[in-house]
């Protein structure tokens, strides 16, 4: 059957409008329809359904190579991550960059902090916090060796840097 529009072209719509209890048929071609603003199943969802399908694939495709990831020092994965909620060494923090950028976003809004920042204490602080921790592990050391003239002498080290 021939479109009644061009008369060109097999129809392959079937147009049917009902006003007043009177009842048109016209048989359209695709091209003709889509001219009427008719979409037919050959036209336009076929389209969307591939603009859709397209970037599903993509995405599914860096979640698989996301997954297959793996720390080089620690042997982590992104799995073992999601199973217990912590990383592995230093080096997953690289590793895992991109997804971990991504679920911070979602979680805190951004992937970059902007909330208080660590002070560093003075280097000649932790020098001193440093070298008292020292003296005790030697006093320790000095009682469990029963050299007690050694441990009196660092006890009073200790005593004076305090």
């Amino acid at each position: 059957m021939l479109c009644d529009a061009c008369r060109e072209r097999d129809a392959t719509v079937t147009l049917t409008h009902a006003v007043k209890g009177e009842v048109n048929v016209m048989h359209l071609c695709q091209r003709c329809a889509a001219e009427r603003g008719i979409e037919t199943a050959g036209s336009t969802p076929l389209k969307n359904m591939i603009a859709d399908y397209l970037p599903a694939v993509q995405q599914q495709a860096l979640l698989a190579q996301a997954e297959a990831l793996k720390c080089p020092f620690c042997a982590m994965t992104l799995q073992d991550f999601r199973e217990t909620g912590r990383l592995g060494c230093a080096s997953c923090y690289t590793t895992f960059e991109q997804s971990l950028r991504a679920l911070l976003r979602r979680v805190h809004g951004n992937a970059r902090h902007v909330g208080r920042q660590y002070d560093a204490p003075p280097p000649d602080l932790v020098h001193e916090a440093t070298a008292l921790g020292e003296l005790r592990a030697r006093l320790h050391r000095a009682i469990a060796q029963e050299e007690f003239e050694q441990a009196a002498l660092l006890r009073d080290k200790i005593k004076g840097l305090e």
